[in-house]
C-alpha cells in the first residue's frame, strides 16, 4: 500500500515542477519584456555619441561612455525647477486626497448611517468614468473661476479619491470599534477618536496610497498639459515634453534619457522607503475583528 502510494506521487511531483519551471520561463521572458526598454534608457543616458538607431545584435554598452549627458540635462533644461514643481504638486495631492479619504473611509466604517452604503457605491461609481469624458468641462469650470494655470486645478480635484476612500474603509473595518465605543464613553469627541486612536492605526493603507498617488501625480502629463501654461510652473513631465518637441529627440536622446533618468529617482526612493507598509497593509487586511 505504501509503495502504491509512493509510485502515485511521483507523477504529482513530475506535473507540478515542470508546471513551475513553465511559469518560471513565463515570468522571466515578462521580466525581460519590462526593465530591457529601462535598461536601453540608461544606457542610452551615459552614451555621449547615442543615436535613435536599432542595431543588431543590439548594443550593451555605451560606444561614448560620459556623464556629460546629465551635466547638459542640467545645463540646458531647468531641471531643479520642473522636480520643486512636480514635488509641489504630489505633495499637495497627496495630503488633500489622502485625508478625505481616510475622513470619509472612516465615517462610512465606523459611522453607522442611513444611505452609508448608497454613497459608497456612489462613490466607487465614479471611478468607472474615464477622465477623459470629464477634463473638458472640468477645464471649463475651472477656466470660469480664474484657477487655470493655479496648483489649486491640480488640488481641488484631489477631494474625490474614491479608490482611496474604498481602501480606507476596508482598512478601517478591520480595526476593532471597541476602541471608538471606549474613547467615547470616556468623553473623546469624534474627530479626536478619529486623529487620535485610527489615524496612527491606518499607517499601512496611508502609506499604500501616498505610493499609487505619487506615481500617479508624478507621472502625470494629460490634466497638466491641459492646466499648467506658464512655463515656470511646468512639472517634470511637461518641462521634458516641451524641451523634446522644441528641440527634437534625434538630436539629443541622449540628454533626454538622462534627464528622464534623474525624473525617476524620487519614485524610486519612494517605492524604497514605503514598499514594507504595502506588505503590512495586505497582510492586516486579512485579520478579523
Amino acid at each position: 500500500m505504501s509503495q502504491q502510494v509512493a509510485l502515485a506521487a511521483v507523477p504529482r511531483k513530475r506535473r507540478g515542477s515542470t508546471g513551475q519551471w513553465v511559469i518560471t520561463l513565463v515570468l522571466l521572458a515578462g521580466s525581460l519584456v519590462m526593465i530591457v526598454p529601462f535598461l536601453w534608457m540608461v544606457m542610452t543616458s551615459f552614451d555621449w555619441g547615442a543615436r535613435l538607431n536599432i542595431t543588431f545584435p543590439p548594443k550593451l554598452w555605451p560606444e561614448e561612455p560620459s556623464i556629460k549627458p546629465y551635466r547638459a540635462a542640467f545645463t540646458n533644461i531647468p531641471m531643479m525647477n520642473y522636480i520643486f514643481n512636480s514635488f509641489l504638486v504630489s505633495v499637495g495631492v497627496i495630503l488633500v486626497s489622502a485625508m478625505s479619504a481616510l475622513l470619509s473611509g472612516y465615517a462610512l466604517s465606523k459611522l453607522r448611517f442611513k444611505g452609508s452604503n448608497a454613497v459608497l457605491l456612489l462613490a466607487l461609481s465614479t471611478m468607472m468614468i474615464p477622465f477623459e469624458m470629464t477634463m473638458i468641462p472640468q477645464y471649463l469650470l475651472f477656466s470660469k473661476i480664474g484657477l487655470i494655470d493655479t496648483y489649486w486645478a491640480f488640488y481641488l480635484p484631489a477631494l474625490n479619491y474614491a479608490f482611496g476612500t474604498f481602501l480606507a474603509k476596508a482598512f478601517i473595518d478591520q480595526l476593532p470599534s471597541a476602541l471608538r465605543e471606549a474613547a467615547i464613553i470616556d468623553g473623546a469627541r469624534e474627530i479626536s477618536v478619529f486623529w487620535r486612536i485610527y489615524l496612527p492605526l491606518c499607517t499601512p493603507i496611508i502609506a499604500t496610497m501616498i505610493i499609487l498617488l505619487f506615481l500617479g501625480v508624478w507621472n502625470d502629463m494629460l490634466w497638466p498639459l491641459l492646466a499648467l501654461k506658464s512655463a515656470s510652473k511646468y512639472t517634470i513631465q511637461i518641462g521634458l515634453a516641451m524641451f523634446t518637441y522644441n528641440n527634437g529627440l534625434n538630436q539629443q536622446p541622449a540628454i533626454i534619457m538622462a534627464a528622464t533618468a534623474v525624473s525617476l529617482i524620487p519614485i524610486v526612493v519612494v517605492y524604497l522607503f514605503l514598499q514594507r507598509y504595502i506588505i503590512e497593509s495586505i497582510a492586516l487586511s486579512g485579520i478579523k475583528q
